[in-house]
């Protein structure tokens, strides 16, 4: 699952508004979503490590005591100190062992930074996927272009490990940016992506923002088409402003 949760403030407009009591009730609400779809890999967006605006809830800590996924890496993109600390970024929790993951900010601002973490996730003993965790400018298409750039230069740099098979990358995140923009964000990405392989864009002909209106699909996952998609779809739960995509997937070579 790929999901926005908006610093788990629901459907309100600013989490600073957001009470400790609702905060831990939407947390808990969410926790309850991941629970029932049983979920493997939860890629979040906009979670909280630790920010003045959420009164000393740790929303990870939570969400991971509450959902019950073993394994989770916290990607701070966004950090300040001082009377009004923050501390946010993404999120990836695993149900498999993580065999190593980084966290990569796309620039210094205390506050609306964002950034993708990559994690290589062991499964079957053998083989290694690997996951990138997106968030992508809302304001700028070029600064957009420009960060999904710097994600391309990054999986082209890394290092591949000898003694595991690696499967090809799974990619999904809030690209705040739609599919159908011949010259945005998604669009750039998917056309870098079919260069390395077959590719296929899920959720097809959906919507996942605003939540409380859906009127567009912001939020995707790049699937290898070597793996076979057994299910997709956008889960209409208003718990944040956008809604998560759910998607369920195999391989004929684990």
């Amino acid at each position: 699952m790929t999901f926005n949760i908006a610093h788990g403030r629901g459907l309100g407009l600013y989490q600073g508004f957001t009470s400790s009591r609702n905060l831990r009730r939407n947390i808990s609400a969410i926790a309850q979503l991941m629970r029932e779809l049983r979920l493997d890999l939860a890629a979040l967006q906009e979670i909280d490590e630790d920010s003045h605006w959420h009164h000393g809830v740790r929303m990870m800590d939570e969400l991971k005591q509450e959902a019950g996924i073993e394994n989770v890496m916290m990607g701070v993109n966004n950090r300040r100190e001082g009377e009004k600390p923050l501390a946010y970024g993404n999120a990836l929790f695993s149900s498999f062992p993580v065999d190593l993951w980084d966290n990569q900010p796309f620039g210094d601002a205390t506050l609306g930074e964002k950034g993708f973490m990559y994690a290589e996730i062991a499964i079957g003993g053998h083989y290694l996927l690997p996951i990138v965790n997106l968030h992508l400018d809302y304001r700028s298409r070029k600064r957009r272009i420009l960060q999904v750039e710097r994600m391309l230069d990054y999986m082209r740099k890394r290092p591949l490990r000898p003694d595991r098979a690696h499967l090809p990358p799974v990619v999904c995140g809030d690209f705040n940016s739609r599919e159908t923009h011949a010259e945005d964000a998604v669009q750039h990405l998917f056309s870098h992506m079919l260069e390395q392989g077959g590719y296929l864009l899920y959720p097809d002909k959906a919507r996942t923002f605003p939540s409380f209106w859906p009127s567009r699909c912001i939020d995707f996952v790049f699937i290898p088409s070597e793996f076979r998609v057994l299910e997709c779809h956008v889960i209409p739960a208003r718990l944040s402003d956008h809604m998560p995509v759910f998607i369920e997937f195999d391989t004929h070579t684990v």
